[in-house]
């Protein structure tokens, strides 16, 4: 068996998107899952699957949300091997825990790929954040006394882009590698 990471997209954000973490975690069961385990309320689910196929996996996930939540979540899953590379190859101005930079780490859902994202958001603001790509995600880091001035911050959201996209923090990122 395998260590998978599901990241959720949009789940318990300003009281939209409600999905129990206990619940969530049963219908992981229910799909045959072990091992699993909820980090936050965000989204982030850890577990053990014989699936080689991350697409299926995510596509199965997926649609236990809308049969038991009813709700069209898109689920982005990746290998805690694959994790563990992608951490690996980080930047070094990248999750160094400084007070003043906020750093997160953006994973692409496919088919989107890093150029379709660059395409819709642009450059990064010189000085204020910065990106790095590496496979499926996307290096992110920015000042937050000044995120609004960022280019990035607000496109992230964007209806056009958000749904390509989910995003977590460097913290969150390792807390659930180390699960």
């Amino acid at each position: 068996m395998k260590r998978y990471i599901a990241f959720l997209r949009g789940i318990n954000v300003s009281g939209k998107n409600k999905v129990s973490m206990a619940e969530l975690k049963q219908g992981f069961e229910g799909l045959d899952y072990t091992g699993v385990k909820t980090y936050l309320n965000s989204g982030n689910v850890i577990f053990s699957s014989d699936e080689a196929n991350i697409i299926k996996t995510a596509s199965r996930i997926e649609e236990m949300i809308q049969n038991q939540f009813r709700l069209d979540i898109p689920v982005f899953v990746i290998s805690k091997e694959e994790l563990e590379d992608i951490l690996h190859h980080g930047p070094d101005w990248w999750g160094n825990e400084s007070k003043e930079i906020y750093d997160n780490l953006i994973f692409i859902m496919p088919p989107a790929t890093f150029k379709d994202v660059y395409n819709e958001i642009g450059e990064p603001k010189e000085g204020l954040e910065k990106i790095e790509e590496y496979k499926e995600t996307v290096f992110w880091s920015f000042s937050r006394k000044d995120y609004r001035k960022t280019n990035w911050w607000s496109k992230t959201a964007r209806a056009n882009i958000s749904s390509k996209l989910t995003i977590r923090t460097a913290n969150t990122v390792r807390k659930v590698v180390e699960m």
